[in-house]
């Protein structure tokens, strides 16, 4: 069965059904509400044997380079992307088709907001290269 990373976005995607805040200006019941929803997708897709992994990433992040044969990594809290490119999570499934891969994506994509309204985000399909390509 192919394997599909469904990535979750701050605020990324074409134009957004609502204009939602970022997460760290919701109520708490909204944030508690929309964990609760991410689990309930987690519990759905181990009862289906479709869950593989889901996880949450938080804003913060570090670039790194390669700094050379002598050097140590270099690192830097830039160049910033726009908040919007930036993945705030995802789930990783396995399932028999990619329209059931899409099928998913859109009921992540209706996890609640604020005051319970739901997002109806974008959801990033992409499927995992089902084999590596070969070295010659």
């Amino acid at each position: 069965m192919p394997k599909y990373l469904l990535l979750k976005h701050y605020r990324g995607g074409p134009e957004r059904h609502i204009d939602a805040p970022p997460m760290d200006q919701w109520a708490p019941e909204d944030v508690e509400a929309h964990i609760a929803f991410q689990w309930h997708v987690a519990e759905l897709l181990q009862e289906r044997g479709e869950y593989v992994d889901a996880q949450a990433l938080t804003p913060t992040r570090t670039w790194v380079r390669y700094g050379g044969p002598d050097a140590a990594p270099v690192t830097t809290d830039g160049p910033h992307p726009e908040t919007s490119e930036l993945v705030a999570g995802w789930f990783m499934i396995d399932v028999e088709s990619h329209e059931r891969a899409l099928e998913l994506a859109a009921y992540v994509s209706s996890e609640p907001g604020p005051g319970g309204e739901p997002l109806y985000e974008w959801i990033d399909v992409r499927e995992v290269m089902a084999e590596l390509p070969q070295q010659d």
